[in-house]
């Protein structure tokens, strides 16, 4: 074991929360290290969906963490809820006076880590962390392996575990690796990416008998699509005319532009909120202190929203020595994290069809769907909701 590497602020994974609460720290003149188990190339080319809520628009652009959000990433001001063979807009500039940004994820950690590295940030790839401890102490210390095996000790003033839906932060924080309140759905996407142009201008979130469907976009010439599917169904094993078949009948009445499929993965997703987000002086942010279903699009943009927060909270501690900022963040970030949890479940229920779903239940869904757009209520809730909620403190 080497002497400790001291800083200020020791933030476990180089994802989209990490990264950024990174650059609006160093804003502050707070100095961090990033340390993440993967390689900056594993990180940049893992390929994920991105719906970007006008507010993480906002924090990105205005803080210069990203200048091609805007110029690369698609405004959508609406979506489509398609049900019983007919499609229903969901005008969210109309309703809420807001948009989405259609712009993946791993783009936005593209321009993060260019960004940071810019700017002589510590990132630290290839660098896993296997513990935290000392958290109830003022120099909590992360203990970590690079990847030639070597030990490593870094020394903080505060630990933040934004290492995703694995943590290794979250045992210090619950003290338990799993420690959390849980639902897991008994269905899945079946994501595709296929050589087309868009099948649709905007999103299409389709219930049909057969499942759920979404229909979203790439590029001009790549499209992403989902069909729901059994959480243990092998990818490989339905051919490219099978998925076209399915995907058609599931969105009944809207002609899709099929082209040679490229990519295909199954999506396990559950929601996921841990019993406690700080402990002393480690906290949790994004996926290692919550996850939701995809359908809700709030992955991202909830960690956002906790780095934001957590921004303000350790910029009152470690620059002026007041804790009060901090000790509110659990309950500041949990009142978002359950509203943000809600919806997702609610649009993965009104969406999804359920493997023992009765006669009753289909009706009953079909009802819920015409009552959301058939009530201006109903569809500004959901345009509220998408578009995201005004983020704490701006």
């Amino acid at each position: 074991m080497t002497d400790p590497v001291r800083t200020r602020v020791a933030i476990i994974g180089a994802g989209p929360a990490g990264l950024l609460l990174s650059h609006l720290l160093a804003d502050a003149g707070i100095d961090s290290i990033v340390l993440d188990s993967r390689s900056r190339e594993e990180i940049e080319t893992t390929i994920r969906a991105g719906i970007l809520e006008q507010g993480t628009v906002e924090i990105l652009d205005e803080s210069g963490a990203s200048d091609r959000v805007r110029t690369v990433g698609h405004r959508h001001d609406g979506i489509e809820l398609r049900f019983a063979g007919e499609g229903h807009r969901i005008d969210f500039a109309d309703l809420v006076g807001r948009g989405v940004w259609l712009y993946p994820q791993h783009e936005v950690l593209k321009d993060l880590i260019a960004v940071r590295l810019a700017a002589g940030q510590d990132i630290r790839f290839g660098v896993a962390a296997d513990r935290v401890d000392g958290a109830e102490s003022d120099r909590p210390r992360v203990m970590a392996t690079d990847a030639a095996g070597r030990a490593i000790e870094i020394e903080a003033e505060f630990v933040v575990g934004a290492d995703g839906s694995r943590s290794v932060a979250r045992a210090a924080v619950t003290g338990s690796s799993t420690g959390g309140y849980f639902r897991e759905y008994p269905f899945a996407w079946f994501g595709i990416l296929t050589e087309a142009p868009p099948s649709a201008p905007e999103l299409i979130y389709s219930n049909s008998p057969h499942g759920f469907a979404l229909i979203s976009q790439r590029s001009a010439t790549v499209q992403r699509m989902y069909l729901q599917c059994d959480p243990d169904l092998d990818p490989n094993s339905m051919s490219d005319r099978q998925i076209w078949d399915a995907l058609q009948a599931s969105v009944d009445g809207h002609d899709l532009v099929e082209g040679p499929i490229f990519q295909r993965d199954v999506l396990r997703f559950r929601s996921f909120v841990a019993h406690q987000l700080l402990r002393g002086r480690v906290a949790l942010i994004g996926d290692a202190a919550h996850t939701v279903p995809p359908t809700g699009a709030k992955g991202m943009n909830l960690a956002v929203a906790d780095v934001v927060l957590l921004d303000k909270a350790l910029r009152a501690l470690l620059l002026e020595n007041d804790s009060r900022l901090l000790e509110a963040f659990p309950e500041k970030a949990l009142d978002r994290i359950w509203k943000a949890q809600h919806f997702s479940w609610w649009m993965t229920s009104m969406l999804h069809v359920a493997p023992d779903a009765s006669d009753f239940d289909r009706l009953r869904q079909l009802g819920e769907l015409r009552t959301v757009v058939e009530s201006e209520s109903g569809r500004r809730y959901l345009a509220e909701a998408y578009t995201g909620w005004p983020l704490a403190g701006r």
